[in-house]
């Protein structure tokens, strides 16, 4: 081969250094001597003032020097006490990838600087995972405990507590939150939180013992209603056979705390209850009704007109559910209630098969400041217009709107052979990839969960194109995580959202859970 002379030089250099040492060698040896009499000399600096510290640090960390920057900051904090440069070496353990001395310097730091909890946690959690038997998660716990014998302070049961529940070992959690409690009874705050993340994932038993707990700890009347509220909640979705003992605690707790403005919530889900759960809706009404002559500030009176509409809508009174509805579009302007005021306008509408005026009040809605509302509205409009213009009678959707108002009342059996007409009799239509997912749903709140399978897959293997794509390959992933314990199914389907799904709701919970199964660090 033919080498430059630059090429050729090189290539005796490769040759010789293969037979014996070269002049480079006893160089590069002298540089590393000279080097390392510098370090010394800036380490020796500090004896003579320590607040060169900052220059040496700089220094050292700007040439990845990372030794010699611990070493430094060690020897400023010996020599001057009152430095605390904890924080700063656990940042370089954690780029060490020395992950328990980072731990340890983190707790070292919040020890004198309690206020910094915050950050703290946000420090840590990019190190560990949803996963308890994450090697960091394990060590974290170990480092957490030992400071506990050693140093007893609610900050590390607060740590360790904010562990658990990024592990969703929330019983645990709840172990710590007490222990809190104990030592600084002043709020309850903390518990109350705790036991909402447990209602948000769906952990019925611990949840009601967290508010049970509330119960018989609360002394203000808010805390104590709230946790009577959550518990009749949890109570009513649980056993249909203790409606009865649920309607007489109610009573119970109207008696004890008077029907006035305080019980507000409470009387409002009673009448819920009594139309949704118990189909005594005349009783329901009236109850609702009286309420509505209570002291209440406009907002208070919304919230009851929003029931009664749910209530009429129940009984199909389309028509006077939509007076109370308007009304209270009309007296809060605006207003959050106000925009879901008009969803249930537009929701009623459809019910009824008024599409055309439905899909108004929906287009309106699409820019609410509530992205929850928004996000309904786009897609009952979205299921309004894929279905409303294909046939003129508009049949199929009109079978669909009639099974959605059948769910609405509670009548799942009846919704789920409606749907069934619809696939029998409609399979070349649009809507029947939303009919195999409002299926798919009614099936999981019955606990059909293979039923609920086939429906997701149906929707994956036939409608991939579709809008509802992402939803089933989202819900599927949850159904295999959450009932059938196929983990590595749902980790596949987690993975086709975050690789051709990016711009889904669902993008950033699924991109979260599919690290949390793979066992990454949450980033």
């Amino acid at each position: 081969p033919k080498y430059t002379s630059r090429g050729r030089r090189a290539a005796r250099s490769a040759r010789k250094c293969c037979f014996r040492p070269t002049h480079h060698d006893s160089e590069l040896k002298k540089d590393v001597e000279n080097a390392n009499a510098n370090y010394n000399k800036a380490l020796k600096s500090l004896d003579i003032n320590v607040n060169n510290i900052f220059s040496v640090a700089r220094s050292f960390q700007s040439h990845t020097l990372l030794d010699q920057t611990i070493a430094a900051y060690e020897k400023a904090m010996q020599l001057k006490p009152d430095f605390n440069f904890k924080l700063q070496l656990a940042q370089i353990y954690g780029e060490q990838g020395n992950v328990e001395k980072m731990f340890m310097s983190y707790l070292e730091f919040l020890e004198h600087n309690p206020v910094t909890l915050s950050n703290i946690k946000r420090a840590i959690n990019d190190f560990i995972s949803e996963s308890s038997s994450n090697e960091n998660n394990m060590l974290l716990r170990k480092v957490l405990i030992k400071k506990m014998q050693q140093q007893p302070d609610v900050l590390w049961n607060d740590l360790l507590s904010w562990l658990f529940i990024q592990q969703k070992d929330f019983n645990k959690a709840f172990v710590q939150e007490k222990a809190i409690f104990n030592r600084q009874p002043e709020s309850l705050e903390r518990i109350e939180e705790l036991a909402q993340i447990a209602v948000d994932e769906h952990n019925d038993v611990l949840a009601k013992e967290i508010f049970t707990f509330l119960i018989d700890t609360a002394q203000d009347i808010d805390t104590l209603l709230n946790a009577h509220y959550h518990v009749l909640q949890l109570e009513t979705n649980g056993d249909e056979k203790n409606h009865d003992a649920i309607g007489a605690k109610y009573l119970q707790l109207f008696e004890a705390y008077g029907l006035f403005s305080s019980t507000l919530k409470l009387q409002i889900a009673y009448a819920h209850f009594l139309a949704f759960h118990k189909n005594e809706t005349e009783k329901a009404t009236n109850f609702l009704e009286e309420t509505l002559k209570l002291p209440l500030t406009e907002l208070q009176k919304a919230e009851v007109k929003l029931q009664l509409g749910d209530i009429l809508v129940l009984q199909e009174k389309f028509n006077n559910a939509l007076i109370y509805y308007t009304q209270i579009q009309r007296s809060l302007k605006n207003s959050t209630i106000s925009q879901e005021a008009r969803f249930k306008v537009a929701k009623t509408s459809y019910y009824k098969g008024d599409f055309d005026w439905a899909e108004s009040q929906l287009k309106i809605l699409k820019a609410s400041t509530s992205q929850l509302i928004a996000n309904d509205a786009l897609d009952l409009k979205l299921l309004i217009s894929d279905n409303k213009y294909g046939d003129s009678l508009q049949t199929a959707l009109k079978l669909y709107a009639k099974a959605d108002l059948l769910a609405f009342q509670n009548k799942d059996e009846e919704a789920l052979s409606l749907l069934d007409v619809i696939l029998q009799e409609h399979k070349t239509e649009t809507i029947v990839a939303q009919a195999l997912f409002k299926q798919a749903k009614l099936f999981e709140e019955k606990k059909l969960f293979l039923k609920a399978e086939a429906n997701y897959e149906g929707i994956i293997s036939n409608y991939r194109e579709g809008i509802l794509a992402d939803d089933a390959y989202y819900y599927l992933a949850e159904l295999y995580v959450n009932h059938l314990e196929q983990a590595e199914k749902a980790k596949a389907l987690y993975e086709e959202i975050i690789f051709n799904h990016a711009d889904s709701i669902y993008f950033v919970e699924a991109t979260k859970k599919y690290r949390a199964l793979r066992g990454d660090a949450i980033n």
